[in-house]
Parts: structure tokens; C-alpha cells; sequence
């Protein structure tokens, strides 16, 4: 039997695992002796992903690593194998989102200085609960306020590699068909008073 391809080993592991895998979890495939050194693995990867280019799936670094997924031009019909609508966000959910991508570090307070508005406290749980936003430390100042900064999960979903790669603010908006929960043509809702604050994602 001839012996595969790096290229098809790795493509291989990243169908089977169905999530991203970082370049040493990749090498941890082969015995030490053999493993191939982390730069082959990522020309491997690179030829991966012109194999696969103009196919129905793609390779694509997200922030925890590498996965094969499906390109967002076949999201119109690949959405419809899932007959459940997907979750909605409130704007000011969005909102508080977006300010802590583009400003994190930051606290409620700042948050809530930016909005305008006082911060309920179910924005902040709903962010953490999506394991997207977590507690990254505390503010060396009065009361020693926590502040908030994204997660690996919130570069994976938002399809990032990392933060240099989000959109500017005029593009906030059109969300694309591959995210259509995050369409902002919502109604507001009235946001409750904030209450204690929300433990920390771990």
C-alpha cells in the first residue's frame, strides 16, 4: 500500500476532528521520530488549501487553528439542511460585541459610556454563555473593575484568524448569508437594569 500524501493525512484528521486543529496537534499525528517539523506541516497546509480551491469545501485558519468548512458561497443551500432558524441577536447585543472587539480591553463602565445606555446584565451573560467574550483581567483602579476581550471562539465563528482581520465598522451590518443570526435589522429591545456582575468564562 502506498503511503498517503501529508496533504491527505492532514485533510484526513481536520474531516475527522470537525473542528480546528493548530499546527501541533496536527504533528502529534506522527510519532516523534518522524513527525514532520511545523513549517512542512503549514506548506502542506497551503497545498491543501490550492487543491481544494474552487471545490465545495475550503481550508480556512481560524483562531484555535485550521478546518475544513464549507465556503460561503454554497451557504444558501447548505443552510437549508438545518430546518431550525438560527438565533437572532438584539442589536444591543451586537452593539456591546463590537465594542468589546474594537476597543478590548475594556470594562462595563467604558462599554456603557460608548452606549450610552446602562449595560444589562443578560448582554453580558448571553456574550459569555456563546463563549464569546471573557473576563480578561481587572483594571488597576478604584473597585479594581473587570475587563472584557474576546475568545479563540469568537475569531472560530466569526471565520478570523485574528483581530487584525476584523471588518471596519461600516461593514458591521451585512453580516452575509453564512451569518444571517447577526443581521441587524432587528427591533431594540428595552434593556433590564444591570445587575451583579457575571462570572467569568472559563
Amino acid at each position: 500500500m502506498t503511503e498517503p500524501s501529508l496533504e491527505s493525512i492532514l485533510e484526513a484528521a481536520l474531516v475527522a476532528a470537525g473542528e480546528p486543529l493548530s499546527v501541533d496537534r496536527l504533528r502529534g499525528l506522527f510519532d516523534d521520530a518522524v513527525a514532520p517539523s511545523p513549517g512542512a506541516i503549514e506548506k502542506a497546509l497551503q497545498r491543501l488549501a490550492e487543491q481544494l480551491q474552487g471545490r465545495g469545501v475550503e481550508l480556512r485558519q481560524v483562531g484555535s487553528g485550521y478546518r475544513l468548512q464549507v465556503p460561503e458561497d454554497y451557504a444558501y443551500w447548505v443552510s437549508r439542511l438545518w430546518e431550525e432558524k438560527p438565533t437572532r441577536y438584539s442589536r444591543a447585543v451586537l452593539e456591546t460585541l463590537a465594542i468589546i472587539a474594537y476597543r478590548q480591553p475594556i470594562t462595563r463602565g467604558e462599554i456603557e459610556e460608548i452606549r450610552g445606555v446602562t449595560l444589562g446584565s443578560n448582554i453580558m451573560r448571553t456574550l459569555q454563555e456563546r463563549g464569546w467574550v471573557r473576563v480578561a483581567g481587572h483594571r488597576d483602579a478604584p473597585g479594581r473593575p473587570a475587563v472584557f476581550a474576546t475568545t479563540r471562539a469568537f475569531l472560530d465563528y466569526f471565520n478570523l484568524s485574528s483581530l487584525s482581520e476584523l471588518p471596519s465598522l461600516l461593514e458591521i451590518g451585512d453580516p452575509g448569508p453564512e451569518h444571517p443570526e447577526l443581521d441587524l435589522e432587528v427591533p431594540l429591545q428595552r434593556e433590564p437594569s444591570a445587575g451583579p456582575e457575571d462570572d467569568p468564562h472559563p
